[in-house]
Parts: C-alpha cells; sequence; structure tokens
C-alpha cells in the first residue's frame, strides 16, 4: 500500500521549550527526518503532540453504563476535541472493544471504580460490602485495566443523618495493603477525593495520583509537591458543587456547606496547588453529569485559576503523555498531532478551533 505522507510546517511542539521548524507523517508515523519522495499534504500552523484528558469516563453516563453506540459518541466528541489519548479513570462498560478502532482515541483504563456499598453514586462503580475485600478487588482490577487502578477514598456518609457528610472509606491499614498490591501487579492508583480527611491516609499508602483534592490543606499540598503526586483539577466538576450542596442542603447541612466551601475557593485552590509545585494535569469528568469533548473549556478554566497557559497545555499534551509513558511528537512515533492556527501556549482559547486532528496519521478532523 502507498504511503501519503505529509509535510508539518511552523512550529512543531516538541516539549517544554523544545519545538523545530517541520515535521512529516509518512503514512501513520512520525519523522523529523525531510523524506525523500514529495510531500502530498501540507498541514500549516502551531502542531501539538495530541491532547490528553486524564480524567475521563467513557461508557458513563449519569445513571451508569451506556451502550456501545453511545460510548462511540463519547469518543468521538473528545477525539474532534483534540484528546487523542484518553485516561479512562473508572467505567462500568466494558471498551475493550475501542482498542480495535483506529478512528478512536487511545483508551488506558482504570477499570471500574471501587467503593464500598451505598457510599457511591449508583450503578458507576464496583460496590464492596466490607473494606477488607479492597486489596483483591485491586488485583483484579489492575488486571483488567491498562495499568491504572480506580480507588473512591471518600464520600458522603449517609448514615450519619442530618451529620453526614464526606468521609473516607477505607482504614488506613487496608488501604496501604491494597495499593501494595497493584504497585506488585505493575499498576499505578489514583484516588478520588474531595475531602481533606482522606489525604494523609492516601500519601501515606503510597497512591500515584489525586483526584480533585479539593478539600487538601496547605500542609497536605506541601507533602503532595514533595511526592510529586500530580493532581487533576476537574475544575468543570467542581463547578457543579453549588449546585450538588442545593440538592443535598435539607437532608445534609454539613455536607451542603463544606461543597460550597470548596466551589467558593475552588481557583485559588487549584492556584495554591500549582504555586506549591504540584503537576496539575488536565481532566474534564466528562462521562456521568459532564459532557463530553469540553477539554478546551477544561483548559480554560484552568488559566482563569492563575496557571499560566503554557503550563496548561504542556500538561494536557506532552507532559501528561510522558507521565503516562505514551510518546508524543518523535521518530517513528504514532501521527497523533493536533494543528492550531494560533500558538495556544500564548492563548489558550486556541485549544477550541483545532484547524486540524490527525490520529494515526489520518485526518479526522
Amino acid at each position: 500500500m502507498r504511503r501519503v505522507i505529509t509535510h508539518l510546517r511552523g512550529t512543531v511542539v516538541l516539549g517544554d521549550d523544545h519545538e523545530v521548524g517541520e515535521a512529516w507523517i509518512i503514512g501513520d508515523r512520525l519523522t523529523l527526518e525531510q523524506p525523500v519522495e514529495p510531500a502530498e499534504a501540507v498541514l500549516e500552523g502551531w502542531v501539538l503532540p495530541g491532547l490528553v484528558d486524564v480524567h475521563c469516563h467513557i461508557g458513563l453516563a449519569s445513571d451508569g453504563a451506556v451502550d456501545r453506540a453511545t460510548a462511540e459518541e463519547q469518543a468521538r466528541a473528545d477525539r474532534d476535541s483534540g484528546v487523542l489519548l484518553v485516561r479512562d479513570a473508572g467505567s462500568p462498560a466494558d471498551t475493550r472493544w475501542v482498542d480495535g478502532r483506529a478512528d478512536l482515541p487511545r483508551l488506558l483504563r482504570a477499570g471500574h471504580h471501587l467503593a464500598l456499598t451505598k457510599r457511591y453514586l449508583r450503578h458507576y462503580g464496583r460496590e464492596l460490602t466490607d473494606p477488607s475485600q479492597l486489596p483483591q478487588a485491586v488485583r483484579e482490577e489492575a488486571a483488567r485495566g491498562d495499568g491504572w487502578v480506580k480507588l473512591v477514598a471518600d464520600w458522603i456518609d449517609r448514615d450519619l443523618g442530618a451529620d453526614g457528610d464526606l468521609r473516607p472509606l477505607w482504614p488506613a491499614d487496608v488501604l496501604a495493603e491494597a495499593v501494595a498490591v497493584a504497585h506488585a501487579a505493575g499498576a499505578r492508583v489514583t484516588a478520588h477525593t474531595f475531602s481533606h480527611e482522606a489525604i494523609d491516609d492516601l500519601l501515606d499508602a503510597g497512591v500515584d495520583g489525586l483526584e480533585h483534592a479539593t478539600g487538601a490543606t496547605p500542609e497536605q499540598i506541601s507533602r503532595i509537591a514533595a511526592a510529586g503526586i500530580p493532581v487533576t483539577a476537574t475544575l468543570l466538576q467542581v463547578a457543579q458543587f453549588d449546585a450538588i450542596a442545593a440538592q443535598g442542603e435539607a437532608r445534609y447541612p454539613r455536607f451542603a456547606a463544606r461543597m460550597r466551601a470548596m466551589h467558593a475557593r475552588r481557583y485559588d485552590h487549584v492556584r495554591d496547588l500549582h504555586d506549591a509545585g504540584v503537576p496539575v494535569l488536565v481532566g474534564t469528568d466528562a462521562g456521568g453529569t459532564i459532557a463530553h469533548g469540553h477539554v478546551a473549556d477544561e483548559a480554560a478554566e484552568m488559566v482563569r485559576a492563575g496557571i499560566p497557559a503554557h503550563d496548561v497545555v504542556a500538561a494536557a499534551s506532552w507532559r501528561a503523555r510522558a507521565w503516562l509513558g505514551v510518546p508524543g511528537i518523535a521518530e517513528g512515533e504514532s501521527a497523533d498531532v493536533i494543528v492550531y492556527a494560533a500558538d495556544p501556549r500564548v492563548d489558550v482559547a486556541a485549544l477550541a478551533a483545532p484547524r486540524a486532528v490527525v490520529l494515526r496519521g489520518v485526518r479526522v478532523r
């Protein structure tokens, strides 16, 4: 089969402070060396490695798992926004079929969310009846996923009645054993956490990532930074905290007050994480109640919080790829690139208008 050659011209971003003036796509591969054969197409502008959504749920809707057609729509929406790599942070659906679709983003799955019965959103995760079951469940989900396991570390405890509030799900010793089991299986662990109460045990256990971390205290932020653990900000999700508080205020006033407080300081919190040196990653939390395809909106929110556009774009592209172990623009690697008319590292709004989306060497948008 004849290979199509596309010339990428303008500013080709390889990484932090590392860019070249041109690159080429030959078939489905990238090269930085000019081929002998002439290019049949030219894409010009600012060329970035495909974007990454590190907190996304393909196969999940507000009432649980979706059918294959709906999951495909979700994946296409992410792809057309420029997201060509997804760390699926927990899904009740079997999306292994996506691996056989060259026109859909690459998925790195975390298996099911792991939670306790009545201590998470109904139909979202795998609910255990006793905390002692966590290590074995982690072993099973590590085998099901692609190098990641997702724990629900805290959620509202409705059994407390009017005093219902966010509480940790797992005893510290069980949590530590579960993380050790994941690491022994070659998997990394990320954890959903809204409250501050769960964070120290997660850090002591050696988790590899934190999702949301909205309740982290200044002392905990310092610990997170010292450990080099990334936090996914999910500002689109945190923007809903005020509405979530209103829904539960009549029955759970303590919970509602906490959610409102975290909503009010969401931008300060994300800026504090960045200023402390915590790697802040870009994740939309799409699936559930948030539509897919809004990575540009999440990035804009992070800039609004005070993170420089360059750092946000890096976190949404080459830095996230490096963290996940998936190459970006490099010799011989898969041709997964986005072309923009303007430099999103200067104006993050450019992310909302890709000139071209190329996945595995094929222009899909």
